[in-house]
């Protein structure tokens, strides 16, 4: 859903069933990637580990998580991971554009 909502605000989008297919794909190419999007939970890795492993690779790349409720991830958890915006589902549009504008600019909300 979010990779649809992102084309429509004209993004190019990879989108990846799994956190495995996700870390591949990134591992590819890191430099193809301004930004990654992922849900806390995920197949066959959370998206908190999924993070852990891109940062490995690239720490600067920024990285949006996505969670309904979580009493595994918060707010202060996902700064401590260096997650630059954690949103919380259902995610909106208009939620989304901001959020990934405030990435992409450099003023994410949790640096």
């Amino acid at each position: 859903m979010a990779g649809e909502m992102l084309n429509r605000l004209g993004y190019a989008v990879v989108t990846c069933n799994d956190s495995i297919e996700a870390l591949n794909e990134f591992f590819k190419d890191t430099h193809l990637f301004d930004l990654v999007i992922t849900d806390m939970t995920m197949p066959k890795m959370t998206g908190k580990v999924l993070a852990r492993e891109m940062f490995k690779m690239r720490p600067e790349r920024p990285i949006i998580l996505c969670s309904g409720y979580s009493e595994e991830m918060t707010v202060e958890k996902a700064r401590e991971l260096g997650i630059r915006e954690y949103l919380m589902k259902p995610i909106g549009m208009q939620d989304l554009a901001k959020a990934v504008r405030r990435v992409l600019d450099g003023k994410s909300s949790l640096c």
